[in-house]
């Protein structure tokens, strides 16, 4: 594996923290600026809607830029959003510091997948891409569980505080391994668009949407799911969010390998199946701490897997269109990070907390009809151009 893959996963690693931290300190945010939680969850969801609707634009329009220079100005921007979140006194200009997060964390999430995905063997791709996302869950093992230590010690400020001298490192570490890469030939937006016009493709990113959905209907609010299901302290959600985060990490890598040895189609419909199986489980045994943690970690690390083999699956079905396909799978993943976040909300002031797992394993079980229509349509024989390079 070329190491260079693993310097662009650290930086995902930043990303990932500032995307979800606020998750488990929603409570603390929301009687400080004085709004509710339902209201504070809009910082989730509405961080997930520029996210997704940001990737794909700013990918075209900095197309024919350099990608080391464009990973390092994206940087800064994300330094900036989190310097403004840590400062800013009200509701509304914290929500101005996430949108610029969020924005400029879309492309960084990008150009890591994209850049880590050309720069291995075809043999390697969706390991590289795994360990990328390894660095967006490995964000949940020491960033979720570390933003709740400090933001219950020092404030909601505080995380903002540590996201802010990370960045810094990033940048520093892009600036001086990463080499100078050159822009790619640019092949017409509409012309790339033009794909998600093939059933087998559009049903696809769909699978990814209603899979992130189904699994933020209930992740976005688990610190409220945790102290009323399982009456826990904030000591034990810290717990809970560690061991969930290190899950994670081994997910990715484990969906990563599985779509190089068992082909990305296989492990798809093998994980998504899985995944809706264990979102029924969860509230099934919210009796019992140790065989809840059981079914959570299967949770977790299911949660994870499907990505790299996603990924691959549609550099595999449109290898003409590759960049703008991971683009769009990322505005996927975060367009239903955007829904499950407002479902989950919805469920929560209509219903119950812990209504947010069957609830959003109905949108997992979608998301398991949509794959098996993407996986059994016929591959166009129509391309654009050649295959990815490596």
């Amino acid at each position: 594996m070329n190491m260079k893959v693993y310097i662009l996963a650290i930086a995902a690693f930043v990303v990932g923290t500032v995307e979800l931290i606020i998750g488990g300190i929603l409570d603390i945010i929301a009687e400080d600026l004085q709004v509710s939680i339902s209201t504070a969850g809009w910082l989730i969801t509405m961080f997930s809607i520029i996210f997704a609707l940001s990737a794909p634009i700013l990918l075209t329009v900095t197309a024919k830029a350099e990608r080391k220079s464009l990973y390092v100005w994206a940087l800064v921007v994300f330094l900036l959003g989190n310097v403004i979140s840590f400062l800013s006194p009200t509701y509304f200009v914290l929500m101005l510091g996430r949108i610029f997060s969020a924005a400029s964390g879309s492309l960084i999430i990008v150009l890591s997948i994209t850049i880590a995905s050309s720069i291995v063997k075809e043999a390697y791709r969706a390991r590289a891409i795994g360990v990328i996302f390894m660095g967006v869950s490995g964000s949940l093992v020491l960033g979720v569980p570390l933003g709740l230590v400090i933001g219950n010690s020092f404030g909601w400020r505080a995380p903002f505080l540590l996201i802010s001298v990370l960045t810094l490192a990033a940048i520093v570490g892009i600036y001086a391994f990463l080499p100078k890469i050159p822009a790619r030939p640019t092949i017409p937006l509409k012309e790339q668009l033009a794909t998600l016009k093939r059933p087998k493709i559009i049903s696809a990113q769909l699978t990814s949407v209603l899979m992130l959905t189904g699994h933020l209907t209930l992740y976005a609010y688990f610190t409220p799911f945790l102290k009323t299901a399982l009456q826990l302290s904030s000591g034990w959600v810290s717990i809970v969010y560690f061991i969930f985060g290190i899950s994670a990490v081994f997910g990715g890598g484990i969906g990563g390998w599985a779509a190089d040895k068992l082909g990305s189609t296989k492990s798809i419909l093998v994980i998504i199946a899985s995944f809706a199986i264990v979102m029924f489980l969860i509230p099934a045994v919210t009796f019992s701490l140790y065989l809840f943690l059981v079914v959570m970690i299967a949770w977790s690390m299911l949660s994870w897997a499907i990505t790299p083999a996603q990924q691959n699956y549609l550099i595999e079905t449109a290898p003409e269109s590759y960049e703008i396909q991971q683009s769009l799978n990322t505005s996927a993943l975060h367009i239903g990070i955007a829904l499950g976040s407002a479902v989950g909300g919805f469920v929560i002031e209509h219903y119950s907390v812990v209504d947010t797992a069957w609830v959003g394993g109905i949108f997992v079980l979608l998301a398991f009809v949509c794959a098996v229509f993407s996986v059994t349509r016929p591959a166009s024989a129509k391309r654009l151009g050649q295959s990815i390079p490596v």
